[in-house]
């Protein structure tokens, strides 16, 4: 097999699969090489992953590769195989899956990073941590081991004498999902009031999974299965609104026993333990979101304790109360020492019993100090009647009641917490349905008391905690994780007016350091002295990253100016002269930078003005604002403010901004939908011959040829006059567009062709119709002039930002 290691990568593929893996089938994906195999009931069936590489490698490495492919692509919740492996041309190695599961699960971790990349910090980090599980990897080599590695496959893969499909720690979460499709619906109850009672559909699969026949575990478990029927745990739920014992099927249990004939149950006892503890994996997105589980990394609990000293004092544990009021399993608690002085509640009593657990296996808490509480609904205090008999006996305990009645104890009292970040209006909720998730915000004691102080914010989980901590337990101290949207956002303006506090410190982070949370942008840990009345104008925060390495300091401001939008608005024409395209202004801020184009567009868009001859320079403007300063995790939420007016005398400006825009990906005018009016080069420039453009407006245009009626200006435009940084780009983008006029013999030329259309005959599209990326271009000159010209573009982007904070369009 020495001839192995002269092929590429997919002719070594090929011959591993003819050489060992011929009886079953193979394809290869992300994952460079699945190996799966038709089961009688579960058709097919993945047995085995791997990461291939040409010559030889580092089998480690390969691992660490593969790992990084399965977690970037969600591999992971899919059903997963027996083995996962890496292979070269002199090697091919094998680990069982479940050696590395847990590292999915460790949400402190940073994934995203190029699994390709064996230089990143992320994936050398990795490797470390694996070195030791990768030692266990048995390596055959194809020369000196081949019989044995032929035995290893037809041991190890093969499911001829599989009657049933055991579950193990492995895929038990992917089996749920499955078990919930199929079972689910059959069983007689009331979803939505078993939720309220610590029920969820997970605990049905797990009564499923471990009770049937085998009673010893039965204590652990929320609900047990008892032949035809589930019996609930007394110990675990408050069965008073539930009002039964018990439950059935409403299918006389067909859909259940159809179910279980495929799969083999009770798994082996190793097991039982791991998926009782990680119930939690088993939970929906949506549910997570509503009560709050969102892990905060432990790099982060630790950063937050350290601000929390640096405002209250050292030897602030003896001197303040501390209540996570949003404490899922209590990650949050776990550096406090004092225990008399911690208190943690959440919404789950799932969660109460984990901490409870262990609490009993060392945890620094106090059991009457962990209790489920409801705090968008539930009350405080305890209410007595006239005689003093309790009628209403709250959750809290009567020592943090105690804490909550007395006005010097609360100012020392910290409510430290990260909540839950649902909105019932958010997009991804609403997408085709506009409805808002159920379930969530809307149904509450909170938001029906304070919808009208929350005003815009009264979806937001968080502000709803937010204020009735500021209403209910005035003067204490707020520590808390959240987004910044309650400092900066043109949404939180009524909250901000009842908010009064004096922010003592914080810092931000990576959103995507965080379990759960989706995108990329800021989300602070800022501390609050609710006992000062200040208004809420700025913070200045320090920021990290996700390795906890200090980048410097941000301020955020609350805007109470007019924001960008309004000042782009002053320009719309009622009367267009003539229709040079469309611009959709989007939204405010950096997160919505994708929103904000130029094509041919006659429809008259909510957020949409059209280019014409006399606002050409203020769109030039506002485009180029909007895209000079890439969007990143950091500024992602910062809000665009309408001008000062000083923009209006600088004519360099002005012009770098309108080549800024004739040159950026974002305008995507194409001679295709209509006239082209930004090609800024005249046919002879070009080296055309054979025919006239149909528009040589902004030729003209630039040339003085059209004058500028636009009002806001002293004196009309003649000749454009362009800064250095600005021919510079426009001369790379006459080079790009003379190269392409050198192709008028090829299918797919246009004379009229706009810099959008170059991109497209160049990087073509994919099947679904999305242009390629430029690497996937195969003209080498064009990839060479594109970077030329994305070079000048950035080169002149660097020279219009700091006249955006300048002229009043950003704050620093």
């Amino acid at each position: 097999m020495q001839e192995w290691l002269k092929v590429d990568e997919e002719t070594l593929k090929n011959k591993v699969r003819e050489a060992y893996f011929s009886k079953f089938s193979v394809v290869g994906s992300s994952i460079d090489f699945i190996v799966t195999q038709k089961h009688k009931d579960l058709g097919e069936i993945n047995l085995f992953w791997a990461e291939a590489k040409q010559g030889i490698s580092d089998i480690k490495k390969s691992f660490v590769q593969l790992i990084m492919t399965i977690k970037n692509g969600s591999f992971h919740t899919m059903q997963t195989p027996a083995l996962i492996g890496a292979f070269d041309a002199e090697k091919i190695a094998f680990l069982p899956y479940y050696k590395i599961q847990e590292i999915f699960y460790q949400n402190d971790r940073v994934w995203g990073v190029a699994a390709s990349k064996h230089t990143s910090e992320q994936f050398l980090k990795l490797l470390k941590e694996l070195d030791e599980i990768l030692n266990e990897a048995l390596i055959f080599y194809y020369e000196k081991n081949n019989e044995e590695l032929k035995n290893f496959i037809k041991e190890n893969l093969t499911n001829e004498n599989i009657s049933k499909f055991k579950i193990d720690k492995n895929n038990f979460v992917s089996i749920y999902h499955k078990w919930s499709k199929s079972v689910k619906e059959s069983i007689s109850i009331d979803w939505d009031l078993a939720k309220k009672n610590g029920i969820i559909d997970a605990d049905f699969y797990l009564a499923d999974l471990l009770s049937n026949e085998n009673q010893t575990i039965v204590e652990k478990l929320f609900a047990i299965l008892n032949k035809d029927h589930y019996e609930f745990n007394a110990k675990k739920t408050d069965l008073g609104s539930i009002a039964t014992e018990k439950t059935g099927f409403k299918d006389n249990q067909k859909a259940h026993k159809d179910f279980w004939t495929i799969y083999e149950r009770p798994p082996l006892e190793e097991f039982w333990d791991y998926m009782i503890e990680r119930r939690d994996l088993l939970v929906d997105q949506d549910i997570r979101e509503r009560k709050g589980a969102f892990f905060t990394p432990r790099i982060w609990v630790d950063k937050a304790c350290e601000y929390l000293s640096k405002a209250l004092g050292k030897d602030y544990e003896e001197k303040y109360y501390i209540w996570d009021c949003a404490g899922g399993t209590g990650n949050l608690l776990a550096n406090f020492t004092n225990a008399k002085n911690v208190f943690c509640s959440t919404i789950d009593k799932a969660d109460v019993d984990v901490i409870h657990e262990r609490i009993k296996n060392g945890a620094n808490l106090f059991e009457n100090h962990v209790f489920q509480f409801d705090f968008l609904n539930d009350e405080f205090f305890d209410k007595a009647d006239d005689k003093g008999n309790v009628i209403y006996k709250s959750k809290l305990p009567s020592n943090l009641q105690e804490i909550l009645k007395d006005e010097n104890k609360r100012k020392k009292l910290i409510i430290f917490i990260n909540p839950p970040y649902a909105e019932a209006g958010t997009t991804s909720a609403m997408s085709g349905s506009g409805k808002h998730k159920k379930g969530v915000s809307l149904d509450n004691y909170v938001y029906e008391k304070y919808k009208d102080i929350l005003s815009s914010a009264r979806n937001e989980l968080f502000a709803q905690f937010y204020i009735r901590i500021y209403c209910e337990i005035d003067g204490a101290i707020l520590a808390t994780f959240s987004t910044l949207k309650y400092v900066n956002s043109s949404n939180f303006v009524k909250f901000r007016e009842t908010f009064k506090a004096k922010f003592l410190k914080g810092f931000i982070a990576p959103s995507y350091t965080f379990d759960n949370v989706k995108g990329n942008f800021p989300i602070g840990f800022l501390i609050w002295d609710m006992n000062q009345k200040d208004d809420l104008k700025k913070v200045r925060l320090d920021v990290f990253n996700e390795n906890g390495n200090f980048l410097g300091k941000k301020n955020f401001y609350s805007n109470h100016n007019l924001h960008i939008g309004k000042w782009i608005s002053k320009f719309k024409n009622k009367n267009i002269p003539l229709n040079l395209g469309m611009m959709n202004t989007g939204r405010m801020d950096f997160q919505h930078q994708n929103l904000v184009y130029i094509m041919h567009d006659t429809k008259d868009l909510g957020h949409s003005i059209f280019l014409t001859y006399n606002n050409l320079i203020v769109c030039a403007i506002f485009f180029s604002v909007r895209h000079a300063i890439k969007a990143t995790w950091l500024n992602d939420r910062d809000q665009f403010l309408y001008p000062n007016k000083t923009y209006q005398n600088d004519k360099e400006f002005q012009s770098d901004c309108l080549a800024f825009m004739l040159f950026h990906g974002q305008n995507k005018i194409s001679t295709k939908e209509g006239v082209n009016h930004f090609i800024p080069f005249s046919e002879k420039e070009l080296g055309i011959t054979q025919e006239a453009f149909k528009s040589d407006f902004m030729y003209k245009f630039i040339n003085g040829k059209i004058k500028n009626e636009d009002i806001l200006f002293d004196d009309e435009l003649d000749k454009v006059e362009f800064s250095n940084e600005a021919k510079e780009l426009l001369k790379a983008g006459k080079e790009l567009f003379k190269y392409y006029h050198t192709h008028k013999e090829k299918a797919g030329y246009l004379v009229n062709a706009s810099l959008y259309d170059i991109k497209e005959f160049f990087q073509g599209r994919d099947e679904k119709g999305k242009m390629n990326m430029p690497s996937k271009a195969k003209d080498e000159h064009y990839k060479i002039l594109l970077s030329d010209l994305n070079l000048a573009l950035d080169i002149l982007a660097k020279k219009i930002e700091p006249k955006i904070y300048e002229y009043g369009f950003l704050r620093e």
